[in-house]
């Protein structure tokens, strides 16, 4: 028996994950989906990269091809929230290829694109509308979309929503939904707020968790260089020179900071993209699927997209700045070492980072092992640093020292070496 037939899915449903290859199951996949058939509200909570898409976009889609009937205009049937366009599209891409050879029909709208298109759109009804709360916000005061059908809401990375202030747009959201209705929260962390969050808007939920909040993946290698702040472009330099095909995503903590990053990269013939809040949504989905196919291998981005980029050919994340949230750590570097695959995380520490490293191992329950540099001693936490992370490959981390380091100063080959690169060869990257 086909692995997904045991969970209780419609016959139309598990032919289409066999057609699309999925083999079995994950862990959070097998846990959340009986539930889910049932009716119960759900609240799961697993990292980043475990299926939690699937999760709660299986059972979306069996009851609605349970239910008789078109949408009528103006209306959805099911609603899924997520933060971040990038993160939107990532699901209606993941649950389109399920729906293919049904009348369902699934919708996106987001920020950043023709608010009229989004109308007509809408104008003919949808099953599953995948939404920012901002833009759904904007159709609704333009009475362009109808939530009264909608019996089944979804709140995808919804501790990324409370951050982002989301919770005073789903307050508004959510007495314009039908009633009674399923609703299913899923989240990476487990702050105190989702708690909050599932009181005001579940129903007896049934708790689903396959890994303690705060978690990466076990087939992350985490390790982090303490430097001065100056130090950073040249050992940025240093590392991606060691494996110039691997795709690499790079982690800034501001649109201005990314986008200068990015042009100095490109100025030494790095093969890169960025991304930001200061991108349309057309610069943005282009660079994105560049990266997914290989096209550039390099990515600078902001945690705009710390969540919306589900590419399992990421091989390195590397914080070149340290999140000021420490849950925004767990997020970025779930984007390496996802479906079942392996990834290094890399870290930057300089003075006046050591705080936000501090929480980030706290909150994880770990000391990320040292590869280059030392923390200030007056700054040290107690302990001896750790040990050493779970698998991966290895590129400029885990002890790796180059000749003539000295408190993760290391100079990599001078810029003028770096334009005269090749172009990279294009990664083979999974779909």
């Amino acid at each position: 028996m086909f692995d997904f037939e045991k969970l209780g899915l419609a016959p139309t449903l598990t032919a289409a994950l066999k057609e699309a290859g999925f083999a079995k199951p994950t862990p959070i996949q097998e846990k959340a989906i009986p539930l889910a058939l049932e009716g119960h509200d759900i609240m799961g909570l697993a990292q980043t990269g475990t299926g939690k898409t699937l999760a709660f976009g299986l059972p979306l889609i069996d009851a609605l091809l349970a239910q008789q009937g078109k949408p009528l205009p103006k209306t959805a049937k099911a609603l899924v929230l997520a933060p971040t366009r990038e993160l939107v599209n990532q699901i209606a891409d993941s649950l389109r290829p399920l729906a293919k050879g049904t009348k369902l029909r699934i919708a996106t709208v987001v920020g950043g694109q023709s608010i009229n298109r989004q109308i007509n759109m809408l104008s003919r009804g949808t099953d599953i509308l995948v939404a920012t709360p901002g833009r759904l916000i904007d159709l609704m005061d333009r009475r362009a979309v109808d939530l009264r059908s909608v019996r089944q809401l979804v709140l995808d990375e919804a501790d990324q929503m409370l951050d982002m202030g989301f919770v005073h747009a789903l307050r508004k959201i959510a007495p314009q939904l039908g009633t009674p209705r399923q609703t299913m929260l899923f989240s990476a962390t487990m702050p105190k707020q989702i708690e909050e969050l599932s009181r005001d808007y579940q129903t007896d939920p049934r708790k689903v968790q396959v890994s303690p909040p705060g978690k990466a993946a076990d087939k992350i290698t985490q390790s982090v260089h303490f430097l001065p702040k100056g130090d950073k472009p040249t050992k940025l330099r240093e590392i991606l020179s060691q494996d110039t095909n691997a795709l690499t995503l790079v982690f800034a903590r501001t649109k201005h900071g990314a986008e200068r990053l990015m042009k100095g990269l490109a100025s030494d013939g790095y093969n890169v993209a960025s991304i930001h809040g200061n991108k349309s949504q057309g610069q943005r989905d282009r660079a994105i699927k560049a990266f997914r196919d290989g096209e550039i291998t390099t990515l600078v981005a902001t945690d705009v997209a710390a969540r919306g980029i589900d590419i399992p050919g990421v091989a390195y994340v590397i914080n070149y700045d340290l999140p000021d949230v420490p849950d925004n750590y767990v997020h970025r570097i779930g984007r390496t070492a996802r479906a079942g695959r392996e990834g290094e995380a890399i870290a930057f520490c300089s003075a006046d980072e050591v705080d936000q490293l501090k929480q980030i191992q706290k909150l994880m329950k770990i000391d990320i092992p040292v590869a280059s540099g030392t923390m200030p001693a007056a700054a040290a936490p107690s302990g001896n640093g750790g040990g050493r992370g779970k698998g991966g490959p290895r590129r400029g981390g885990g002890g790796r020292k180059p000749g003539g380091q000295g408190q993760g100063q290391a100079k990599a080959a001078p810029a003028a070496a770096n334009k005269k690169r090749r172009p990279r060869r294009r990664s083979a990257v999974a779909a």
